[in-house]
């Protein structure tokens, strides 16, 4: 089986994968959701960062969007560095959330996964693969590094989630064209945060 076969090929698998992981007192940590859903494969734990920030109930917590943009930081520098199995450490992978929590936000996220998987499709895949990752890389390496900021700007945060999940998408289905409408809405987005700063 190829790594590609191994990890979520859409979001309905990603979700799946999510429900296996292990939890433990009746809480799910970010290692054990990792387990699952691979730690190799860049676009599943893009995917799963963009998520956890849109999801209701969990993105909405305090300190949440800096923390994915902590994750994201560190897996994109991996990424552009040639490390091919993500490193975190032990103060991230071992937050966790209430599991009832997990099972509310992935139920509502489930009910416009399939519709959305049957709008991705593999197209321009050249510009989801070689330095096109690395280009994407980059600009998800700014996107976490301006997260800490967007806590502070209304629905920012949202956005930059929405701009995550769209590059975690065409990177697990080789969507080019998705990939470049979340180039150009990464770039509308930071235009807007930057004006609500100034």
């Amino acid at each position: 089986m190829s790594e590609d076969e191994d990890h979520p090929q859409n979001l309905q698998q990603l979700f799946d994968c999510i429900d296996q992981a292990a939890e433990e007192n009746g809480r799910v940590s970010w290692s054990a959701i990792m387990d699952e859903v691979g730690r190799r494969s860049f676009g599943p734990l893009l995917l799963l960062a963009g998520l956890t920030v849109l999801a209701p109930i969990i993105g909405d917590l305090p300190g949440v969007p800096t923390l994915i943009g902590m994750v994201v930081l560190l897996i994109a520098v991996q990424l552009l560095l040639g490390r091919h199995n993500f490193w975190l450490p032990g103060f991230m992978l071992n937050r966790s959330v209430p599991k009832d929590k997990l099972h509310k936000a992935l139920t509502w996220l489930k009910k416009p996964a399939r519709f959305i998987d049957k709008l991705l499709s593999p197209r321009l895949a050249v510009l989801t693969r070689g330095p096109m990752v690395r280009v994407i890389a980059v600009v998800c390496l700014g996107i976490a590094l301006a997260m800490p900021v967007m806590e502070i700007v209304p629905f920012s945060a949202n956005l930059a989630g929405i701009a995550l999940t769209a590059f975690g998408l065409a990177l697990i289905a080789r969507d080019g064209l998705l990939a470049l409408i979340a180039l150009v809405f990464t770039g509308l987005m930071m235009g807007v945060v930057v004006y609500n700063l100034v």
